[in-house]
């Protein structure tokens, strides 16, 4: 059916968004199924690829549909819960909510800090530092592009290990060395061009920007992480003991 030349786009967008997140919620669109092609959908709604755009940004806004280049629109999976109190790293935190994590890493080098890096670990300015990074999925979907900055005075030839796994592991086994205080920063963002293109999608995506600056259990300044999250992959979940 071709849509009406009058098409009253305000409340077809309202119509669009509750009916599938109506069947998002009652199953019939199970989470990571692809939706259908926007020129299907379009056609089936009886509307303009405008107006359902507008319809499907909404639903990404909320967290209820995701879009992958070239691929399409999918439903958006279970958040895992992220709580910053608990000592885990990111394998041990996803496989202990009964998902399955996987890292990829893009590049490993030494390279000089930027300002920014320079004053998370307190260094002079262009100090080398050791510069990890990496992309990471749950269940096969690209959630999370983070940045390592490692102060190599505390690990020599850490290029050479797997550094596909944890770091907190690989620290600890060939360093004896375990995380102290950690101090965590976190705001909403929009992605820059290498994390958008490591999640592949487009630059200026909705993210929730994590910092981490981490000190060991002598209490040195060792390293820091620049994390970029899909704004609809994790909720931040704390229990605060009394």
């Amino acid at each position: 059916m071709r849509a009406s030349p009058h098409d009253d786009a305000p409340k077809t967008v309202t119509a669009i968004c509750r009916s599938l997140e109506e069947q998002i919620m009652c199953g019939a669109l199970a989470p990571s199924t692809k939706l259908p092609a926007e020129r299907r959908l379009s056609e089936s709604f009886s509307t303009t690829r405008i107006t359902l755009r507008e319809a499907l940004g909404q639903l990404e806004s909320q967290g209820l549909i995701y879009r992958e280049e070239r691929r399409g629109w999918f439903v958006s999976p279970p958040r895992v819960a992220y709580n910053p109190l608990v000592r885990s790293h990111f394998h041990a935190m996803v496989a202990g909510q009964g998902r399955v994590p996987a890292t990829e890493v893009l590049s490993a080098r030494l390279v000089s800090a930027n300002a920014t890096v320079c004053g998370l670990l307190e260094l002079p300015e262009r100090t080398g530092v050791y510069q990890i990074r990496r992309a990471r999925r749950i269940d096969g979907r690209l959630v999370l592009y983070v940045e390592h900055y490692l102060n190599p005075i505390y690990f020599p030839n850490i290029l050479q290990f797997d550094l596909t796994h944890s770091l907190t592991d690989l620290y600890a086994s060939e360093y004896g060395i375990r995380y102290g205080r950690v101090r965590f920063e976190m705001r909403p963002t929009a992605l820059h061009a290498d994390a958008a293109q490591a999640l592949k999608v487009s630059m200026g995506s909705p993210a929730l920007h994590i910092t981490r600056i981490n000190r060991d259990q002598q209490g040195r300044l060792i390293d820091c992480d620049l994390e970029y999250w899909r704004h609809d992959a994790i909720h931040v979940s704390v229990d605060v003991p009394e």
